[in-house]
């Protein structure tokens, strides 16, 4: 079965890296959150911050601001590392349900 370059497996988008506009790498997705009604992916959950991958946090970002950037071979968001270190955020072993309180405070942290 051909893929079409418009589409990826969810295998390839997880390690993908993240960078800001200014290049700065900012993580790597560690997850995607699919939404079961539409099919249609809501977050991409970047894994940020830690130590020689220890005490690492992720961040849900919303899908629609991520963007492929083909020369760099990675996402591009329009945030600082400043502005994602005070986004919500949760630790792999605490991962939270995805109800509609949960996602309408990722939505109004990044203004959506």
């Amino acid at each position: 079965m051909a893929i079409t370059a418009n589409v990826i497996s969810s295998d390839r988008v997880e390690g993908t890296s993240v960078y800001n506009s200014a290049g700065d790498k900012l993580g790597t997705i560690d997850d995607l959150m699919i939404d079961k009604l539409s099919g249609q992916v809501r977050y991409a959950v970047l894994e940020f911050g830690g130590f020689l991958g220890m005490g690492k946090d992720r961040y849900p970002i919303p899908w629609n601001m991520l963007k492929y950037d083909t020369a760099q071979e990675g996402y591009v968001v329009p945030l600082q590392k400043e502005t994602l270190e005070g986004a919500p955020k949760y630790a792999d072993t605490s991962i939270p349900d995805y109800d509609e309180s949960y996602t309408a405070s990722i939505n109004k942290y990044y203004g959506l």
